[in-house]
């Protein structure tokens, strides 16, 4: 690993995501998401994530200039931090270490993706998919497998030795283990794509409770392997693209060397179930996450899944604390649902910053409208702009949003 000229080019930066890091807006920050996740804010919490990074670039900032793999990922990362710190940072964190990844093998569930792909912007990983059923009969069942989780000691010893080597002195490393999240129905969209699987819950209910069964025993099997092998992570800082900071976690009796799931957040979601009743999302959903749920310390629940007519069913699933309100949702009734019980974690729609021309006054009643139906119904709030697929080239946009979105909940 050539690390001279990387490791240069990663100390100079590591300096400087350390500075921002040491400023008091650290902890401020911190302890607002910590009252936040207790449903006891004193404001609500702004976050920018999922940004198209491909068009922000303009300037030459982010580009890439070491040579070792590894290295490139890091530099990558400390880049990120500082043009996202420097132009929409909102209520980000900056932290004072580095997370290094254990090398840690997952043999999943021994289904292979079908599919074909269509692009629109050759530099964007976003694309379309269509994906091909594998799953028609019974026995295309016994193509689960259990999956098994292990780790190469020798590679995250490894890992370890070359990042302290780079950034002892500036920034910690911290060995980074499996951050779950918990979704039985992405992957089922992929092995058989939506529609197939939809028509099969009305169709052959029983073949696909059998499904679902299995990859839910895949998952608590994965738990089990990652808890006996001290594989799970630490507390997050983030989860689901939001500030993960709560008094309650990790729980009583907590051991950094080997972390618990009652230690850590879960993200849970189905979103494949939009479209489906809240009968068969408890049916198909509840009944096979909750479990799975029950083992976490918190759980952030949904993401583009509309939940404002489903939250009865949402509230019999275990540890919830967040629940996202998606671009989708009719939000007088999802605050209404909410009220003051958990975190109304809302999805401000990304395609506002899509349009030909940026549109600031829509943007500012948007967001308006959301707080004011969240102080209605006193619900904790937080908008969390993420799936940002483009910003038509025109990073500035980003940092706007971010301009307007904390004058809102501030009151400006």
């Amino acid at each position: 690993m050539p690390l001279t000229q990387d490791a240069n080019i990663l100390r100079e930066l590591a300096k400087r995501v350390a500075d921002v890091a040491a400023l008091p807006a650290q902890e401020e920050k911190k302890r607002l998401w910590r009252k936040l996740n207790a449903c006891a804010p004193e404001r609500p919490m702004v976050m920018i994530d999922q940004v198209c990074w491909n068009e922000m670039n303009v300037d030459g900032v982010l580009t890439l200039w070491c040579e070792d793999a590894e290295c490139r990922d890091y530099e990558f990362y400390l880049r990120r931090t500082l043009y996202q710190w420097e132009r929409f940072p909102v209520d980000m964190v900056v932290e004072p270490f580095i997370r290094i990844p254990r090398a840690i093998h997952n043999t999943g569930f021994g289904v292979q993706v079908q599919e074909d792909t269509a692009t629109l912007d050759p530099t964007n990983d976003v694309v379309g998919h269509r994906y091909r059923n594998q799953f028609q009969t019974e026995d295309d069942l016994e193509k689960i497998r259990t999956p098994r989780i292990s780790e190469d000691k020798d590679a995250t010893a490894r890992r370890m030795t070359e990042a302290h080597e780079i950034f002892d002195g500036i920034l910690e490393p911290r060995p980074t283990g499996m951050d779950p999240y918990l979704s039985l129905w992405d992957p089922i969209s992929t092995w058989m794509g939506v529609e197939n699987a939809l028509f099969a819950l009305m169709e052959k209910p029983e073949y696909m409770h059998q499904l679902a069964k299995r990859v839910a025993d895949g998952y608590m099997a994965m738990l089990d392997q990652a808890e006996e092998q001290g594989l799970l992570c630490e507390p997050q800082s983030l989860i689901h693209c939001t500030g993960a900071y709560a008094d309650e976690l990790p729980a009583s009796g907590y051991n950094p060397e080997k972390p618990r799931a009652k230690d850590i957040w879960m993200f849970g979601l189905a979103q494949m179930f939009s479209t489906v009743s809240p009968q068969m999302f408890k049916e198909y959903e509840v009944a096979y996450t909750s479990p799975i749920c029950e083992r976490f310390g918190l759980v952030y629940y949904g993401c583009c899944d509309p939940l404002d007519g489903k939250m009865d069913e949402v509230r019999m699933i275990p540890k919830v604390r967040k629940v996202s309100m998606s671009p989708w949702v009719n939000e007088e009734k999802g605050a209404e649902q909410i009220g003051h019980d958990f975190v109304y974690s809302r999805k401000p729609n990304p395609a506002h910053l899509a349009f030909d021309d940026f549109d600031t006054e829509l943007v500012r009643k948007h967001l308006s409208a959301t707080k004011n139906v969240c102080e209605k119904y006193g619900c904790p709030l937080e908008l969390v702009l993420k799936d940002i697929s483009t910003v038509r080239y025109q990073p500035e946009r980003l940092s706007r949003w971010a301009d307007i979105a904390m004058g809102v909940i501030c009151g400006k």
